[in-house]
């Protein structure tokens, strides 16, 4: 199961009931944050989630409301006296932005491991996933990323015997490691099923429409896409600020075919989302407007 929720929907500065967009994903025991401004330690307290064993932390770009809230929660994580290495993951530049917003965090119980994002698509393997980042369209270099999960096949206890496999192997063959027995050895395809659909979580904000994104939200889970204006009369800003419309979010959605899409990152003067959902909806039907605290469990699929 992966938990995923919406921190905060806000874009530009945070406001009373709106805080600034960030998403934080939870699955087996590792915590991923995509984003940090300001006000984001708030909203992962009103979650009831922690901030210490948040152990990834992706970064879009280096605007301030997707960066602000930083120092402040390396700082909350030394507090809680968090000793284990935290990842950071970001474009171009990261080490060194991380570096100077520190002067005001300057002495942490844990170091900080940094990778720096140089390609138009970059994929990062972790233990039990992985992070795809892809390049967009903003007024700096800005990524989106991807969550995926890969689910083995299903383990086939008849096929274990007719081998001679001991019952005390099978658990190693299930986790994608071979076993040597009498000098034979047996591979896990051997006794497992064909993968299974996994799970994926892509998002993207900050951006025009551009094709990495369709590729990258395509057979998505969920989608967590920008939509930071929903006026119909606010296109020529999109264009001009490289962000994106309701429709053109919707548009994207329409052609990756994600299961759902949640808008996020709306400007500030956007109050109420749901008055322009009718014409998202026309295009894309399972479509949301992405609210502060919004949250879902993704399952895998039952066989």
């Amino acid at each position: 199961m992966l938990d995923v929720c919406l921190l905060g929907t806000g874009g530009m500065m945070p406001l009373p009931r709106r805080y600034l967009t960030s998403l934080m994903c939870r699955y087996n025991g590792s915590n991923i944050l995509i984003d940090c401004g300001e006000g984001t330690q708030v909203a992962i307290k009103q979650k009831g989630w922690s901030f210490k064993p948040i152990d990834v932390l992706c970064i879009t770009h280096y605007h301030a409301d997707h960066i602000s809230g930083l120092p402040g929660l390396l700082l909350t994580m030394g507090n809680a006296e968090r000793t284990e290495p935290l990842l950071m993951i970001g474009p171009k530049g990261l080490e060194k932005v991380v570096n100077s917003l520190r002067i005001i965090a300057p002495e942490l119980p844990f170091d900080i491991e940094f990778i720096e994002l140089t390609e138009k698509l970059q994929t990062i393997q972790m233990e039990e996933y992985r992070i795809k980042a892809f390049k967009v369209n903003h007024k700096v270099t800005c990524y989106g990323y991807s969550i995926e999960i890969d689910r083995s096949g299903k383990f086939n206890p008849e096929k274990a015997k007719k081998l001679g496999i001991p019952l005390q192997k099978w658990g190693v063959l299930q986790k994608g490691e071979s076993v040597e027995i009498n000098g034979g050895k047996y591979t896990p395809d051997m006794v497992m099923g064909e993968p299974r659909k996994g799970l994926k979580v892509t998002y993207s904000t900050d951006t025009r429409p551009v094709p990495n994104i369709v590729q990258a939200a395509t057979g998505a889970d969920l989608f967590i896409c920008e939509g930071m204006y929903g006026e119909p009369d606010k296109e020529a800003k999109a264009k001009e600020y490289k962000h994106m419309t309701f429709k053109e979010a919707a548009e994207i959605a329409r052609e990756a075919n994600p299961k759902e899409m949640w808008l996020t990152h709306y400007s500030p003067s956007l109050v109420k989302p749901a008055l322009y959902m009718d014409a998202v909806t026309e295009i894309f039907e399972n479509a949301k407007p992405g609210k502060d605290g919004m949250s879902v469990d993704l399952i895998f699929e039952e066989e």
